[in-house]
């Protein structure tokens, strides 16, 4: 008969450097759990105890987390492993807290760069108007 020890929460590694998330829209399970240093299971189980947890699910079922999902399963995972929260006790402390307004980090904020409209794009548009206008009175 093989005994299986359980991991004690005092027994788990505790470190104060945040992880770096990396700058994606979406990520699976497995890197999520990774990035916050617990295995699937507790995310899954985290899910049904925070309602403010809520994954999308992709075609296939499987669970996308955005980067405030990761970011709220840090501040879960410090409340519960580092200040010694019960479950409970770290849902009334998340949903108690004022709600910030959120800071985009400044690789956001280059994103929107990328959608501007270059200057071509106005007289290319103004050249498709003009061949429209010409087409239409024929």
């Amino acid at each position: 008969m093989t005994v299986v020890a359980r991991a004690n929460m005092a027994d788990l590694p505790l470190d104060d450097s945040t992880p770096q998330i990396p700058d994606r829209l979406y990520f699976r399970i497995g890197e999520v759990s990774q990035l916050v240093g617990v295995p699937p299971h507790v995310l899954r189980f985290w899910e049904k105890s925070f309602p403010a947890l809520s994954p999308k699910k992709s075609g296939t079922g499987r669970r996308l987390y955005r980067r405030k999902d990761v970011e709220l399963l840090l501040e879960v995972k410090r409340l519960l492993y580092e200040r010694r929260y019960t479950i409970e006790g770290a849902r009334k402390h998340l949903e108690s807290r004022p709600r910030r307004a959120v800071q985009k980090p400044a690789q956001e904020a280059s994103q929107a760069t990328l959608f501007a409209a270059p200057p071509a794009l106005e007289s290319i548009r103004h050249e498709l108007a003009e061949i429209l206008a010409l087409l239409k009175r024929r």
